[in-house]
């Protein structure tokens, strides 16, 4: 037997916390003396306390975990409440991260204002190109509705390469376009540059298309395309400034892609009216 401060270190828990949890009746000790009152616990009352603790992290009240261990929830649906909880706070600091970098993304757009490095952007002749690519269909232009949904394109088509024996001859080549479907929908084309006849190839799952020449204003980016945009905005000041016009959204060519996205090096290729 323990004592209530023993059976609070094994469990990783307060002793007030324990007492509270027998005043509700959730824990009671095994034993009570009744001369002292001093609470005693057995080692096998921590699978009880395990799952309390476990169920209160998934967000029950501790009248809820009651109403739960009542009904001898087995060690497998514990896991599985557990394991749905894990994903939800997983995919909530994903969605945290992903906020916190556009408001990192703002704040280089703001502290870039009046700073425009006009040398940086220069007009030239992209010339054609022929890429494999797949498409999708993304809810909007911004980097938190375009990565989740360019990342496993880039991930399919690089499978389907190797899986029909071609090999990427030049950088990744990312352009979008508005979806027919209007509002605020983006078609999204992941492609990269490659020696293969234009048009479907076979069953292989992708297409080769040939990219024509045009007029672009171009810039490079370094470090995350979740960090992109001051750069556009960059584009967008040199546009206003000399008083020409887009024909599109700005074309991402990656020219160095290593593991660690900071040092990514991409251009931005803006396609420009006449």
């Amino acid at each position: 037997m323990f004592t209530i401060g023993d059976f609070a270190r094994h469990g990783r828990v307060s002793a007030r916390m324990l007492r509270h949890y027998d005043a509700i009746g959730l824990l009671r000790p095994d034993r009570t003396d009744p001369d002292t009152g001093y609470r005693y616990y057995g080692a096998a009352q921590l699978a009880r306390l395990n799952r309390v603790i476990a169920l209160k992290d998934l967000g029950f009240t501790l009248q809820q975990v009651r109403a739960v261990l009542d009904e001898r929830v087995d060690a497998d649906e514990l896991r599985g409440m557990l394991r749905l909880r894990r994903a939800e706070l997983e995919a909530t600091m994903a969605a945290a991260a992903a906020r916190l970098a556009q408001v990192e993304a703002r704040l280089r757009s703001i502290e870039s204002e009046g700073h425009m490095p006009e040398n940086d952007v220069i007009v030239k002749t992209v010339p054609a190109v022929r890429i494999a690519e797949l498409t999708a269909t993304a809810g909007s232009y911004q980097p938190q509705d375009i990565t989740p949904v360019i990342g496993p394109l880039y991930e399919r088509l690089f499978t389907l390469l190797a899986a029909a024996g071609v090999s990427p001859s030049g950088p990744c080549v990312a352009r979008y376009e508005d979806d027919p479907a209007g509002d605020d929908a983006v078609t999204v084309h992941a492609g990269v540059t490659v020696e293969a006849p234009a048009g479907p190839l076979g069953d292989t799952g992708f297409t080769a298309v040939e990219l024509p020449a045009f007029e672009a204003a171009t810039i490079v980016h370094r470090g995350s395309m979740d960090h992109v945009l001051a750069t556009e905005q960059i584009l967008a000041r040199w546009l206003d400034d000399h008083g020409r016009r887009p024909a599109g959204y700005a074309r991402e060519v990656s020219l160095e892609c290593p593991d660690d996205r900071a040092k990514w090096v991409t251009e931005l290729q803006l396609p420009l009216l006449g």
